[in-house]
C-alpha cells in the first residue's frame, strides 16, 4: 500500500527510542491509514556533523534555514528540494539524510525514500524510527527480506506508543503471509501490553489467536483423530456454536475415553450448569467433585461449588468452598466477591464489605460487587459512599447488557450461518 500525496503538518521529534534531544520537537500528523507519529531530527544551528568547506557550509546552513522555515509554514513539499539541496553539498549530512527520507516517504515515494533513509540509519545505528520507517518503505517496495530485517530491529526498541504499534502491525502482516503465526503472536503479545486498547492490534489478535486455533485443530485431526483432546476440541467447537448438549456430549466422550483428562470435567461443569434443570446441575455438581479429585487446587471448581451451595441455601459449605477459593487464588475478584456474599448471609457485614472492596480493586467493573457494596455503606450510613457504588453499579451492568446483546447477535449470526450451510 503506498500513501497518496497529502498536506502534512510537520514537527520532528529524536529518532532515537527514548534519551537526549538535540532538536526541537514536533509532530507529523496525516490523515492516512498509517496515521503515525514520526519523530525526526530538524536541522538547527548546530554544529554539523560531517566536514565541509566554509563555502558549503554556509550554503548547507541557509538551504537548512529556508528549510525549517518552510516545515514550520507547513510546506514539506517545499523543503524537500532544499534538503536534496543539502545532501548534494554534503551527503555525510545525517539529519538532511534522514528529514530528505521521511518527506519523500510520505509524499509516496518509498523508493525514493529508502537510500536516504538507509544512509541516515548507516551513519547513526541509534535512529531506530528512521529503521522502523525504513522496514515500512522496503515492505512497500516488495523487498521483503530487507523489510522484515529493519522492522524486527527496531520494532523492540521503539517507545513511541504509535509508532510501534504500526511497526508491529506491519511486522504481524509479515509473518502471517509468510505462514509464522508463532512469530505473529509474540508481536501481538507485545502489542497488548504497550497498546491494549488498539481496535487494530485487538483484531489483529482475534486474526492471529483464531488462525493458530484452527491451525492446532487441524493438526490433532490428522495426526490423533480419535484421541480424547480431539472429543475435547470438538466439544468446545459446539459449545462455541451454540450447541450446548452437541458440546456435552463430546465432553462426556472425551472423559470416557480419558477420565483424567485436564479441564474436561470442570468444562463439562461449565455447560451442565447453564441448564435450568436441577438435576443436571446436580450432575454439575458430581464433575465438580471429579475436578478436585484429579486436581485439589482447581480453584475454579471450589468456586463453582461455592455459588451451587450458596444458591441453594448451604451457607456453611459455601463458605468453606469460597475460603478455599480465595486461598488458592487471593487474585481472583469473583471468589472474594462469592466469599463476601456467603459472609452477609452469615451476618458479618464488615468482613463482608472489605472482601468486596478487594474484589473491587481487583475487577472494578464487576457490578455485582458495586451493588453489594452500596448495599452494605448504606447500612453503615455512609450514604454519599453508597450513592457512588449505586452509579458505579447502573453503569457497569448497562454496559454489560451492552456487551450480552452483542454475544447474542453472534451465536444468533452462527447459527443462520449453520442453518444455511445445512440446507445447502
Amino acid at each position: 500500500m503506498t500513501l497518496p500525496p497529502m498536506p502534512i503538518n510537520v514537527n520532528f521529534n529524536d529518532m532515537r527510542s527514548g534519551g537526549r534531544l538535540e532538536v526541537a520537537p514536533q509532530v507529523f500528523t496525516m490523515h492516512t491509514k498509517l496515521c503515525i507519529a514520526i519523530a525526526l531530527l530538524l536541522i538547527t544551528s548546530a554544529p554539523l556533523r560531517s566536514q565541509v568547506g566554509n563555502n558549503k557550509a554556509q550554503q548547507v546552513a541557509a538551504h537548512l534555514q529556508k528549510a525549517q522555515e518552510l516545515l514550520h509554514q507547513n510546506r514539506p513539499d517545499l523543503a524537500i528540494p532544499e534538503f536534496q539541496a543539502v545532501v548534494a553539498l554534503d551527503p555525510d549530512n545525517t539529519e538532511a539524510q534522514g528529514n530528505l527520507g521521511v518527506l519523500l516517504f510520505f509524499r509516496s515515494k518509498p523508493a525514493e525514500a529508502i537510500p536516504h533513509l538507509r544512509m541516515a540509519l548507516e551513519m547513526d545505528p541509534t535512529l531506530v524510527k528512521i529503521q522502523g520507517l525504513l522496514g515500512i518503505a522496503e515492505l512497500r517496495t516488495q523487498n521483503y527480506a530487507d523489510a522484515h530485517k529493519d522492522l524486527e530491529a527496531a520494532f523492540p526498541q521503539i517507545q513511541d506508543r504509535k509508532f510501534k504499534s504500526q511497526v508491529g502491525l506491519e511486522l504481524v502482516g509479515m509473518y502471517t503471509r509468510d505462514g509464522d503465526l508463532d512469530g505473529s503472536a509474540r508481536v501481538i503479545a507485545q502489542l497488548k501490553s504497550s497498546d491494549p486498547d488498539n481496535p487494530e492490534v485487538l483484531y489483529a489478535a482475534y486474526r492471529t489467536y483464531t488462525d493458530l486455533a484452527g491451525e492446532s485443530m487441524l493438526a490433532l485431526a490428522l495426526n490423533r483423530p480419535d484421541s480424547a483432546q480431539m472429543q475435547q476440541v470438538i466439544a468446545h467447537e459446539e459449545a462455541r456454536q451454540g450447541n450446548t448438549n452437541g458440546a456435552i456430549t463430546h465432553f462426556r466422550k472425551a472423559i470416557a475415553l480419558n477420565p483424567h483428562l485436564p479441564g474436561a470435567h470442570f468444562e463439562l461443569a461449565e455447560l451442565l450448569l447453564s441448564s435450568p434443570d436441577p438435576k443436571v446441575k446436580k450432575q454439575a455438581e458430581a464433575e465438580l467433585h471429579a475436578a478436585l479429585t484429579d486436581n485439589p487446587l482447581d480453584e475454579k471448581a471450589e468456586l463453582r461449588l461455592g455459588e451451587i451451595e450458596l444458591q441453594r441455601g448451604d451457607i456453611h459449605p459455601a463458605f468453606e468452598d469460597y475460603s478455599r477459593a480465595v486461598a488458592l487464588q487471593p487474585n481472583d475478584g469473583d471468589a472474594k466477591l462469592g466469599l463476601a456474599k456467603t459472609l452477609i448471609q452469615m451476618n458479618q457485614p464488615d468482613k463482608a464489605a472489605k472482601l468486596l472492596e478487594e474484589a473491587l480493586q481487583l475487577e472494578p467493573t464487576n457490578a455485582v460487587a458495586h451493588y453489594h457494596l452500596a448495599v452494605l455503606y448504606r447500612k453503615q450510613g455512609r450514604v454519599e459512599d453508597a450513592n457512588r457504588e449505586v452509579d458505579l453499579y447502573k453503569r457497569y451492568k448497562e454496559e454489560k447488557e451492552k456487551l450480552r446483546a452483542i454475544y447474542q447477535d453472534l451465536m444468533i449470526q452462527s447459527q443462520e450461518i449453520s442453518e444455511s450451510t445445512d440446507e445447502k
